[in-house]
């Protein structure tokens, strides 16, 4: 077996993967994980300009959220499956999660000391109470 059948049959089960777990790839799904990407390095970058520097634990714990946050889209996509709904409870699990990472994303802009336009912060404020969602992501109890 060479090397390009190798490549080859992992793209393919890759792509199986991707099909049975999302049913498909959607521009949100391709825009969510853009968003994870950002707020990944964004949270590196503001760790560093408050002189926190980088933790793996911490790292490691905010790296297990963002698998879990595609292990609900996953499941939430097999629901959808399951009770024959055309990705409804998917697409809502993958916009609560995109909402999630951009409030994340703006904060870590704040935190590494970059202005954000007034308007984007009121938009911001809105999704946060709207979401319920906290100041690390979480929800609020």
């Amino acid at each position: 077996m060479n090397g390009q059948t190798l490549i080859n049959g992992g793209a393919g089960v890759v792509g199986a993967f991707i099909a049975f777990a999302f049913g498909g790839w959607s521009e949100a799904l391709t825009f969510l994980l853009i968003g994870i990407g950002a707020d990944i390095i964004t949270g590196i970058y503001a760790s560093i300009k408050e002189g926190r520097g980088l933790n793996s634990a911490v790292g490691s714990v905010g790296l297990a959220k963002k698998g879990l946050m595609l292990l609900v889209i996953l499941i939430a996509h097999r629901i959808d499956v399951l009770l024959e709904l055309e990705s409804v409870v998917m697409t809502a699990s993958v916009y609560f999660y995109i909402a999630n990472e951009l409030v994340s994303l703006a904060e870590n802009l704040g935190r590494g000391g970059l202005p954000l336009p007034d308007k984007l912060r009121d938009i911001i404020e809105v999704l946060k109470r709207k979401g319920g969602v906290g100041g690390d992501g979480s929800k609020d109890a």
